[in-house]
């Protein structure tokens, strides 16, 4: 039996004036004034206004969390539904919405949270790393001090993650071919966000998650489960611990998965799928044409 996945991307894919087609649609409208009263300021002014705020942690997410929320909303409208899900970091709380462990305002409240605790991390620093000996790297990180690997988005790409000096030090040993230092002012996916996580968990605690309804891949562990303690224990994890996409890219073909669907702006796991797997059918929804009601 083939199955279809949704997945979600994460921070990076915001783009200015995503979500303002969406003004048609009366599920879009009621989901963007549900989150200005949790969040106290408009996510579609965000979205249209200057890129520089737009990228700040403390919008990005609950932007990105609020815009592809309504997409999944509206393709569930049209009879859709996916047989499992996965979101790239901040995306996993979509695929933790779209199966249905929590409400919109549970979730965006989390995300706001978030947000948050990540913008206000100091002293880190994160370096994409693109074409490169894998061994190599895994073993100078292994012996090097306060660094990570914090995504491992796909076999020639990754982002280091650590103190400063300590990422310096393992961009200068490994030959790759490109090295692009993120726009973040904290080592997310790290140990260094420990005190946060911490934090993180304690509101966590305060929530009640229902089982999945649908399958889940979680960024700290690839293999699908639908239980509301794994899934929440994972979240926590989240935050210092790395983000597996490659591994859960491999897992879909043993969950029988032939189609992927990217929900949210931009293709950036639509590309990284591409080159990952073969003989899958990728689709991606930006936006969807809706009629005012």
């Amino acid at each position: 039996m083939t199955k279809t996945a949704w997945v979600f991307p994460g921070q990076g894919s915001q783009a200015q004036g995503m979500g303002v087609e969406l003004q048609n649609s009366s599920i879009a409208l009621e989901k963007f004034k549900q989150a200005e009263e949790i969040l106290g300021w408009s996510v579609l002014e965000i979205c249209q206004g200057d890129e520089e705020i737009l990228s700040r942690t403390l919008y990005t997410q609950p932007c990105l969390y609020t815009i592809e929320t309504i997409l999944v909303d509206l393709l569930r409208e049209q009879g859709k539904s996916p047989d499992v899900v996965a979101g790239h970091s901040l995306g996993e709380y979509v695929a933790v919405y779209t199966a249905g462990v929590y409400d919109f305002a549970t979730g965006l409240k989390l995300v706001q949270k978030r947000g948050e605790l990540m913008d206000k991390a100091e002293g880190g620093k994160m370096v994409a790393l693109m074409k490169f000996d894998r061994d190599i790297l895994n073993s100078i990180v292994s012996q090097t001090e306060n660094v990570v690997i914090a995504n491992d988005n796909n076999e020639g790409q990754v982002v280091i993650s650590g103190e400063p000096n300590a990422v310096d030090a393992v961009v200068s040993q490994v030959k790759a071919k490109l090295t692009v230092p993120l726009k973040v002012s904290g080592a997310f996916h790290s140990p260094l966000m420990a005190t946060a996580a911490a934090e993180f968990s304690q509101v966590l605690d305060t929530v009640n998650f229902s089982d999945a309804t649908i399958p889940i891949l979680s960024n700290i562990d690839p293999i699908p489960s639908t239980d509301a303690e794994i899934i929440k224990q994972r979240l926590v994890q989240q935050m210092t611990g790395g983000v597996r996409w490659r591994e859960i890219m491999l897992q879909l073909p043993l969950e029988n998965v032939t189609q992927v669907v990217e929900v949210g702006p931009g293709k950036v796991l639509t590309g990284l799928i591409k080159r990952t797997l073969k003989g899958v059918n990728l689709l991606n929804v930006e936006t969807i044409s809706t009629d005012a009601k």
